[in-house]
Formats: structure tokens, sequence, C-alpha cells
């Protein structure tokens, strides 16, 4: 059996050893900063917006910003977590009003998940701007693709502010089978797809992804000196759980684990970067979850839960390995006392196939896994190096 200890350690050898100084895109101007590229675009039209608390122009919010400009904003979609990003994952989020606006903020993640032809039709463009993770089961991208949809059964232009994502920087992770398809994972993308949210929406129009082979009316605002071989470093948190660029870099390995009975640290002050259970032995850390915002009902809520901590690792271990860390996961598995009940329904729906979990069933070594990955990743790294629109790292 794998310890999951010796390969923290080794993991903690190779980012010590790993200490360069990283390409940062500290100097990365976001499309929302580049007003003079857009503001033509808003002027004398009725304005929706699709934002949360991460659409900012410097320390602005976007909205603010365009009705200080004199933008006629109308109204403001919001996703997963809700405008100010602090509600629990999975929580429907219900319409309200914003205070400091008085604009009507309607959901994209209670009764529909995408706008409605009653909803758009007092609306000439609609302006998305949410910082993404680059991580196929992160639902910003799922709001994405139901808005262009909605855009183009109504034949409304969309306007993408478009945004580095930490994890563009490689690409990883079993490509999904529609056949698993949900919103948690939509398109035939592996689990790590490289790309900004600028130029996943074009290759959301460019490959006809969207219901009947649908385009929608869209136009990107690129960011400016960036490019895919930096590491992004997240200006706020994106949404409740992940608070930071490190957690942003361990999520696509760690949140396997949401389909399993192993905790990824929801209610504690280290989500996403701590993992255990309360029945593991081999842990090195101890972490007690407890209710608190983001994390109402977090798992084993004031139980022991023995694990690891990923706080040390630097965001160096992350770029240097460019891969999903799948021996994590493989490790805990064979950890586990009954394995029949290590899976839940919920696990095939995150891998966007059943073969991850037969395969990790069946005894299968990590090397193995990845072998049968590449094919599709191949095929996938070919489509996307049409709808690039910063320098590749490849």
């Amino acid at each position: 059996m794998r310890h999951v200890t010796l390969l923290i350690s080794l993991a903690f050898s190779l980012a010590a050893s790993a200490q360069k100084s990283l390409p940062w895109a500290d100097q990365v101007i976001h499309g929302a900063e580049r007003l003079d590229q857009y503001h033509s675009l808003l002027t004398g039209k009725r304005v929706a917006l699709v934002v949360n608390h991460s659409a900012r122009v410097g320390h602005t919010h976007l909205v603010d910003t365009l009705l200080r400009l004199k933008i006629d904003v109308r109204k403001i979609f919001v996703p997963e977590h809700g405008f100010r990003g602090q509600a629990d994952a999975g929580t429907h989020i219900s319409h309200e009003r914003d205070e400091s606006t008085g604009l009507p903020l309607l959901s994209l993640y209670g009764k529909n998940f995408k706008p409605t032809a009653e909803q758009l039709s007092d609306i000439d463009v609609v302006v998305y701007d949410i910082q993404d993770v680059g991580v196929r089961f992160y639902t910003y991208l799922s709001t994405l693709h139901y808005v262009m949809e909605a855009c183009a059964e109504n034949r409304k232009p969309l306007l993408v502010l478009d945004r580095p994502n930490p994890n563009a920087f490689y690409v990883d992770g079993p490509v999904l089978d529609t056949a698993f398809r949900s919103f948690v994972g939509m398109h035939p993308v592996p689990v790590v797809y490289g790309m900004t949210i600028g130029e996943f929406a074009l290759m959301i129009n460019g490959e006809k992804w969207l219901a009947h082979q649908l385009h929608c009316p869209l136009t990107v605002i690129p960011c400016l000196n960036y490019s895919h071989n930096q590491l992004y470093r997240l200006p706020l948190a994106p949404s409740p759980n992940l608070r930071s660029t490190k957690a942003a870099l361990a999520y696509p390995s760690l949140c396997f684990f949401e389909g399993t009975p192993v905790s990824v640290g929801r209610g504690t002050e280290k989500p996403f970067l701590v993992f255990g259970y309360p029945e593991y032995h081999q842990g090195t850390t101890v972490f007690v979850p407890q209710p608190r915002p983001g994390a109402l009902a977090p798992p084993y809520a004031g139980l022991q839960v023995r694990g690891h901590d990923l706080s040390i690792l630097t965001e160096a271990y992350f770029f240097e390995l460019k891969s999903i860390n799948l021996s994590w996961l493989i490790s805990m598995y064979e950890s586990y006392p009954n394995k029949n009940e290590f899976f839940n329904a919920f696990f095939d729906k995150l891998a966007g196939t059943d073969q991850l979990r037969k395969q990790i069933c069946s005894g299968l070594n990590e090397g193995s896994i990845r072998q049968s990955w590449k094919p599709a990743l191949e095929a996938f790294r070919q489509i996307r190096k049409k709808y690039l629109l910063y320098p590749d790292f490849e």
C-alpha cells in the first residue's frame, strides 16, 4: 500500500527544490480594466451583467464603475455562491435586490440556470465577468454556457471580459464522457483545460456545444500582458472555500474527494488545503470542521479528522508538477477500511466518467491510469489550440 505520508514528504522535497522565481502574471491588465475597448459597445444600451463579487475594475466593482459612466445597467444575474460570493456550495440562490444600487439580482442557481426570454426582453447586451479557476467542475463555467445559450436563443450580444485563471498553465485529467454530463461538467474537456474563460467561450461557440448548435453573438475583451506560461495570483477568493491561490491550485486534485467520505477541510481555516477522515491512521495533522459561513454543514462537524495539511506546499510545487496529483486519491482509497463505501454517486459526475472509479477499484496504478487519458487529452489539445488568445505553455 502506498502511504500518503511518504507522498507528502516527497512533495515537500520537490517543492523545496523548486524555490526559484516564479513567472507570476502580476502585470496583467484584465478585460474589465480595458474600458476603452468596450465602453462604446454599452453606451446607449440596456445592459445586464452576469457577475459576482469578483468583477472588479481595480478596487471598484464593475457595477459601480459602469453606473458612474452612466451606463444603463438594468439587472444583475448571479451564479452559485451569490452576488457576494458567500453562500454555501450547492445552496440555491434566491432573487433579491442589491442594497447599494437597488438593482434586481436574478439568480442563475435557483429555479433556473439560464436567463429566461422574459428576463432578457428589456436587455440589449449582456456582460459576463466572473473569476474562473480553470477546472471543469467549477460551476461558473456552466453558468457561462447557459448564458451563451440564452443570448443565442434571444439574439442578444454577449460581451465576455476576460480574466486569467490560476490553473491555465497545464492540461490534465480525464476528458468528460457526455453520458456523465451535469452542471458540474457540461463539456467534453479534461478536468484542467488550460484556458481562460474568454477562450473557453470561443471554444463553446466554435465547437457548436450549445443546444441545437446555436451560435452566440460573442465578443471577448482579452487581457494584456498575459501568457499561459505564467502563474496567476488570485486578487480575492472566487468562492467561499477557495480562499487563496494555493487552494485553487490544489482544487483539481482534492475536489475528487467530494465524491468520497474524505473531508477536504470545509468548515476549517484551510478548505482545500487539508484532507482526511476520522478513522484514518496515517495522518500527520488533525482538524475539526465546524459550521461557519460558506460551510454551514461541513462533513464531520465537531469531530476530529486525521489527515494531511497541504498548506506547507508552495505554489512552486504545483507549477512544477503541472498535473493533477492522482496519488492522493489512490492512497486514500487504499487506506479506507470499507472500500465498497468509498465512492458515492457524485464521484463519477466530478470525474466526468465511470472509468476512473473502476480503474482505482481494480488496483490500476497512477501511471496506467494516466496512460489511458492520453488519446483524449491529445485530441483536446488540438481543439484547444484553435481558440487561444494568449501565448501557450507548449
